[in-house]
């Protein structure tokens, strides 16, 4: 802030003294630099705020003020803006967003300490941001907002999804798994359709849980694989024995799908959205044939639901009011996977680890809570990085999978083995918050390399909840 900071006793506070209590004030909605001006600055002074780690387009700061009332707007980029979401009037300074502080210390001081961990800063965040209930969508405007977005995948096909250039990565089921790992972890991708050329077909994929499953036959005393073997061991030899392997370790005797889940490029995209849903893939391989009995076909395209996604973002991006969920916040609409309050009856739990556990816990997490990945969080469950199926590739790097051992590395100690990967933005944690609108998340998800997004409290980083690409397709076509 500037030299003394913010006035405490003036303006329109209209209460003078020695009590200052913090407050919060954040601006959600992007920008390049951001600052906060207001009455308790005699508008004189702009107090600079800050993006918050893992989510850029939120930014924040914490001013002590006076009890009383209170006036201020955003300057953000060289304009002077104000926040529809917050309460606001019309003054001799414009539009102008206003806030009243209650004297009581005992009610608001506590809640806004920067140190106090728990949910205290989200509830008093929330009050803050919008003094008004969160408006719920009514069963008509739910319902509407499907049949648009249904009706528009049903229109458009694959085929949209194909670049005017690029490359798809695929494998042959006759080289070493080892081999394909490197492949994998070298090209940075998740996951690679598999040729067989003996069938003159694709026959399936290769992807980070099959190295998942691997590592944990090798860490497994009665296995028959042994490291020696995993380096001629080929990706045909192991699909063959995936199906009895993955009914010893799930334990509920679920067969893994041999036949290729795919699509022609004249599918519409909701049919390519319901097939990667219905088949819990990461992506469908998009695939023409000439012949009629769909022998050698060619691959053209591996299609995401990020893509598809992508798709309905820049269709709407002008018509969002066609779409009524658009604005609706993420926290008042059933998506995503949430910590559950204190009362509130179990759901699914939300799978976390603390960065000491061990490399095996973690793998078989997230085998057994069926995820693609695991916030991991400190002792106050706030924040500190995700381990994702596709971490496991790194390991491949060097034959570091040759060198340890499951139970003994921890999961700190595995990110570390992959920290030189590239990652989106440079990001590892992609952040949401729970007040953020459901356009605002989509439009996140759509990037690429995105998957999923971690709803943390503002301030804390306390994790509350987890958003994937899976939820908000799930929620978008109501299956």
């Amino acid at each position: 802030m500037f030299g003394s900071g913010p006035d405490t006793g003036h303006g329109n506070s209209g209460v003078s003294g020695p009590l200052l209590i913090p407050m919060r004030f954040v601006w959600p909605y992007g920008g390049r630099r951001v600052f906060l001006s207001g009455s308790f600055t005699r508008w004189l002074e702009h107090i600079p705020m800050s993006p918050m780690e893992g989510c850029p387009t939120v930014f924040q700061v914490i001013c002590s003020l006076s009890p009383g009332y209170h006036q201020f707007k955003f300057f953000v980029d060289g304009e002077w803006r104000h926040d529809e979401h917050q309460p606001f009037v019309n003054d001799n300074y414009g539009i102008v967003n206003t806030i009243f502080i209650a004297r009581e210390p005992n009610l608001v001081a506590p809640s806004f300490s920067p140190e106090t961990p728990g949910r205290s800063n989200m509830d008093v965040d929330d009050a803050f941001v919008s003094s008004e209930p969160v408006p719920t969508v009514s069963d008509a405007d739910l319902e509407a907002s499907r049949n648009r977005v249904s009706a528009f995948l049903s229109r458009h096909t694959a085929y949209e999804l194909l670049a005017e250039s690029g490359k798809v990565v695929a494998l042959d089921v006759n080289i070493a798994v080892k081999q394909a790992f490197h492949i994998l972890y070298e090209q940075g991708i998740p996951v690679a359709p598999l040729w067989d050329s003996c069938k003159g077909q694709f026959v399936g994929v290769l992807s980070a849980l099959d190295f998942i499953l691997i590592l944990r036959e090798l860490g497994n005393h009665g296995s028959n694989l042994t490291e020696e073997e995993l380096e001629t061991h080929t990706i045909s030899a192991w699909k063959e024995g995936k199906v009895y392997l993955g009914r010893q370790i799930d334990g509920n005797a679920r067969s893994y799908p041999r036949c290729l889940v795919q699509a022609g490029p004249y599918a519409s995209l909701k049919d390519v959205a319901l097939k990667i849903l219905k088949s819990k893939v990461a992506t469908v391989p998009i695939m023409h044939s000439m012949s009629q009995d769909g022998s050698f076909p060619q691959l053209l395209h591996l299609a995401t639901l990020s893509e598809i996604l992508k798709c309905i973002c820049r269709h709407f991006k002008h018509s969002a009011s066609s779409l009524p969920i658009l604005q609706q916040p993420i926290c008042s609409i059933p998506l995503g996977t949430w910590v559950p309050n204190i009362g509130e009856p179990n759901g699914r739990p939300l799978a976390m680890l603390r960065p000491n556990a061990t490399l095996g816990a973690a793998l078989s997490l997230l085998i057994q809570a069926e995820v693609s990945s695991i916030p991991i969080v400190d002792k106050n469950d706030s924040l500190l990085d995700v381990y994702s199926r596709s971490d496991i590739t790194a390991l491949a790097k060097d034959k570091a999978y040759a060198q340890i051992h499951l139970d003994e590395m921890s999961v700190h100690q595995a990110l570390q083995l992959g920290q030189d990967a590239n990652f989106f933005n440079g990001q590892r944690c992609q952040m949401c918050l729970g007040s953020d609108t459901l356009h605002k998340v989509m439009e996140r998800l759509a990037n690429p390399g995105v998957r999923r997004l971690v709803i943390v409290e503002a301030g804390t980083k306390r994790v509350e909840g987890i958003v994937s690409l899976s939820d908000v397709f799930r929620f978008l076509l109501g299956v």
